[in-house]
Parts: C-alpha cells; structure tokens; sequence
C-alpha cells in the first residue's frame, strides 16, 4: 500500500457530502486549491472540508493536487500548480508540506527549499489573486511538535501569509480523547478525526466561527494504509469529540 500511496496523484474537485442539504446561497461558492501529499489526500481532506461546509449550510468547492511523499518544491518544479491556478479563479491556495521539511528533518537543506518553494507558490497564488494559508502538520513527539510549530509560523510570517497551526491540537486530541482517530492505521498517517480537526480549523478561519456538531457523511475516495474506502461517516458524538478539542485548545 505504501507504494499506491507514493505513485498516488490526483487533481479533481472534491465530492461534496451527497447527503447534505445547504440553503440557497446568495454568492458564488468558496473555491480552494490544496495543494500537498499524502497527509493531504489520506482521509480526503479537501472533501471533508466541502462536505462539513455544506452540511453547515456553506458552499465550498475544492480541488487537490497531491502526490504521495511529494514536496513544495515539487509541485513548484512541475508546473501543476501554476496551471491550476491558471484554469480557474480560487480564492484561496492551501499549501500541506511533509511532515518535517520545516524542521530540516530530511537534511539541512530541505528546510531551505521548502521555505523557497512557499515563497514562490505564493508569489504565483498572490498574482492571481488568491489567498495564501499554510496548512501545518503534526508531529507525535512533543518537542518536535513545538518546533514545528514554530518553523511554519516563522515561514509565514515572513511572506505575510496566514498559518494554521495543526501539531498543538493533534497534540492536545491525542492526550485527552483517546477514543479518537487521530492516526491511520499505519500509524503514520492521520486518522479520520484528524482530518476533521484539520477540517475544523479551516472552516473556522474561512467563516469566522466552528461548524456544529451534526452528523455528516464524505462520498468520495478515502485512501487509507488499510482500505480503499469511498466514502465516511462522521456521527454527531464524534463530531463532538473532536469540537472540543478545536475549541479547548490554544491556538
């Protein structure tokens, strides 16, 4: 399976939750580009953003372009990204780097590239108009999970671009729900309830507060370590789980 999800490369626009009903919107929808790998596509997080926006009556639409163990500079090398943005009008670019680029956890000088390469993406994403977030990742050992942190915050903040932070509420989900499923089976990965935390936080920068706790459900392709699912169901206890680590941690 590890190497399905290293050949693994999608660009689509995310299923939105066929089981939803939204009111009757009176603007064009929120249109996102994610832009990242792995930790971006296993759970579908562009989906389940989608389908959590719909289910709370919002009209999100968005388009991934992922590849397994893929990096920033990556995906600015290949030109994906700049065409993406060429085809349609988005209003925000969602950029996930691997887990430890920031941290030059693969070597003095991937931390230096991925610094550069979100420079440029958001040069490119800037000059169409599109906002710019830096989607943080996680890590399980606290100290690194602070200095990661830290990275990407400085990381943006030096183009003056937004940051969401995402180890601190991994961190605190892990110590407190245990119920939950932060992690893939392959234990590497993020579980479905991470992918909803990651959901969470992007929905409260877009629309200013926290979704509710209904229940909704993701059709689209999951790719996990364990199954090819496509589809999820998020029950309202464990919407709730996942709520109150959102809303009772620092950001």
């Amino acid at each position: 399976m590890a190497k399905q999800l290293s050949l693994f490369i999608v660009y689509f626009a995310a299923i939105l939750c066929a089981g939803c009903t939204s009111a009757p919107q009176a603007r064009e929808p929120l249109r996102l580009l994610f832009v990242g790998n792995s930790l971006t596509y296993v759970g579908n997080l562009p989906a389940v953003v989608d389908a959590l926006a719909a289910t709370n009556h919002r009209l999100v639409q968005s388009d991934m372009i992922a590849k397994g163990g893929a990096t920033l500079t990556q995906h600015r090398s290949d030109g994906s990204v700049a065409r993406a943005l060429l085809s349609k009008n988005y209003d925000y670019v969602l950029l996930q780097e691997r887990g430890g680029d920031f941290i030059c956890s693969f070597g003095p000088s991937s931390c230096h590239e991925a610094e550069a390469s979100l420079a440029e993406l958001t040069r490119l994403a800037k000059m169409q108009g599109a906002k710019v977030i830096l989607l943080g990742t996680y890590q399980q050992l606290a100290a690194v999970s602070v200095a990661l942190v830290e990275a990407e915050a400085t990381a943006a903040t030096r183009l003056s671009i937004t940051h969401i932070p995402v180890s601190q509420y991994f961190q605190a989900g892990v110590a407190s729900k245990h119920q939950a499923d932060w992690l893939d089976k392959d234990g590497a990965h993020p579980g479905h309830d991470l992918i909803l935390l990651e959901a969470m936080l992007l929905y409260r920068h877009l629309f200013g507060a926290l979704p509710g706790s209904s229940s909704f459900s993701v059709h689209a392709p999951m790719r996990g370590s364990a199954s090819e699912l496509t589809s999820h169901n998020y029950t309202a206890d464990r919407v709730g789980v996942v709520l109150d680590v959102v809303a009772g941690t620092s950001p």
